[in-house]
């Protein structure tokens, strides 16, 4: 143990605030106030992978403060930016204010004071509801309020550096030619279709023409105006290429991670910050994207995204911050599924905090228990009251209408003490699935069946079928090992494991009995296949 060295709680986190640090001091830059950053889309219904970002990012922010500094979260909405496409599901009449600032596109549903509001208020509401902490800007202020402008007129001003360096990261010439700032059409309201062709930084304003754009493979006919545009105020926006790196200095933010997608502009905008505007990058790390079941990237655009209010309709926000935390690196895979098995794997995680499973690697323990503290946010751990999967397996033979009141009653006999607002979210949780997703997932836990055990198994589910009275299916478990020779103990620990993916539990014969032997059947003849 004194051979390694544990760094924090023993977390990626934890070596990425450690190296956060160590650069900062490098640079000597001031430590006072550490900043990390995300960005939030604007332009479509926020998935989990955009929630992703802003839990991360909050995760070295609580780090950061662990090691005694002082940090916070930026959470940035990109509402400048224009919509290219409108998301499957969303109403067809968008198709008009195709191009537009989504800041100033009507909200379709009413109910803020524009498109882009809606949007970032829904990704908003869920950092809210997973206690995530956060100071919130809004792009659409920052422009409107000429926030940024001095750091819009240097990019402008150097505008050859900029196009040269856009040029020689991505062969993209477009820039060497004009302006990275995208004015908004006063005649035709659209943002992309403008070409920004001169700069008087006397009146630190932009000569535009509305020339038209090829966005998404279809072409977008300008409407032929001619006319400037106020730095100072949300007449456009800078480029992709340019714009992050002038938040980065004008909010002096530190940290913000990005996917592989928006690789390049990183790169590009790392250099344009270093180069141009004289300030050294955030530290960065690069996670993959999270994929639907199929297999393809999970896009706003394409309608196949996957909320966290839609998963917190049937998991604990906590199971999702674990989810996102548990690591960065490689693609992730995102289903109704995962919600039964990240549900199972805090209770999990619970039970080797609490000693109940052991881990003996030391530098794992660390890392596991850690990984739980920060999706507790470095707060109280509640341990496991009522098992989730106790819970899930009630909720699927409980009279529909009555499940609260089933599931209640049959924890109370079976010896769990409780009070009813420790379960009531668990309950919810369960119900919905069952009524609303279905039959759960099978548990992905491995169990070990040696051939007598299997033997046990196999008499024991002739000997069940047909019983309803539970203490009769207790009196069959213990004939089944014995008759096979096999450890009672061990034979209860795997019968729970396939069942409940615990190893322990209530009594085993009034469980069975309570959430059906003919489901019970089920999952044991498919485990001993």
């Amino acid at each position: 143990m004194d051979e390694v060295r544990i760094i924090g709680r023993g977390t990626w986190i934890d070596k990425i605030a450690n190296e956060l640090i160590e650069r900062e001091k490098r640079l000597g830059r001031s430590l006072d106030l550490i900043r990390t950053e995300s960005g939030l889309g604007a332009s479509g219904i926020p998935h989990v992978g955009s929630m992703a970002d802003a839990v991360r990012s909050y995760a070295i922010t609580l780090a950061l403060r662990d090691m005694g500094y002082e940090s916070e979260t930026i959470a940035f909405s990109d509402d400048m930016d224009g919509l290219r496409k409108v998301p499957v599901g969303l109403p067809k009449e968008l198709e008009e204010y195709l191009l537009w600032p989504v800041s100033k596109i009507p909200d379709p549903y009413g109910c803020h004071e524009s498109y882009g509001k809606h949007m970032s208020s829904l990704l908003i509401e869920a950092l809210d509801m997973a206690g995530i902490e956060y100071r919130h800007v809004s792009a659409y202020d920052v422009y409107r309020k000429g926030l940024m402008a001095d750091i819009i007129d240097e990019i402008l001003r150097n505008y050859h550096k900029v196009g040269e360096i856009i040029y020689e990261e991505t062969e993209q010439d477009k820039f060497l030619k004009v302006l990275p700032y995208f004015p908004v059409c006063k005649e035709c309201g659209r943002i992309y279709t403008t070409q920004a062709i001169e700069y008087d930084p006397e009146k630190k304003r932009v000569r535009y023409k509305c020339v038209g754009a090829e966005i998404k493979g279809q072409w977008h006919e300008g409407c032929g105006y001619e006319g400037w545009a106020d730095i100072r105020r949300d007449d456009g926006k800078l480029s992709w290429k340019s714009e992050f790196a002038s938040r980065w200095k004008l909010l002096d933010i530190r940290f913000e991670a990005y996917g592989k997608d928006i690789a390049d502009s990183v790169r590009v905008n790392d250099r344009i910050a270093r180069e141009v505007l004289g300030y050294e990058p955030p530290l960065h790390v690069r996670y993959e994207m999270f994929l639907d079941t199929t297999g393809r990237k999970v896009s706003k655009s394409k309608g196949n995204v996957f909320t966290p209010q839609m998963w917190m309709r049937y998991g604990s926000p906590e199971s999702l911050i674990l989810f996102l935390l548990k690591r960065f690196v490689g693609t992730r895979r995102i289903s109704f599924n995962t919600i039964v098995n990240m549900m199972r794997e805090l209770d999990y995680y619970k039970d080797i905090y609490y000693g109940r499973v052991k881990i003996d690697n030391p530098v794992k323990l660390r890392r596991l228990k850690g990984l739980l503290e920060y999706t507790y946010k470095l707060g109280p751990i509640p341990d496991v009251i009522v098992p989730y999967d106790i819970v899930l397996s009630l909720a699927e033979v409980a009279p529909e209408g009555r499940e609260r009141e089933f599931i209640l009653k049959r924890l109370v006999k079976y010896g769990y003490k409780f009070e009813e607002k420790d379960v009531e979210d668990l309950i919810t949780y369960a119900v919905n699935w069952v009524r609303e997703i279905g039959k759960p997932p099978s548990h992905e836990i491995e169990v070990e069946i040696d051939e007598a055990t299997r033997k046990a198994i196999e008499y024991f589910i002739e000997e069940i079928r047909g019983l309803e009275d539970g203490e009769d299916i207790q009196a069959k478990i213990f004939e089944s090992a014995r008759k096979y020779g096999v450890s009672v103990r061990k034979y209860f620990k795997t019968l729970y494991l396939i069942i409940t993916g615990r190893d322990r539990g209530p009594r085993l014969g009034p469980l069975i009995a309570d959430i059906g032997v003919d489901r019970v059947i089920k999952l044991l003849e498919e485990r001993i296949k």
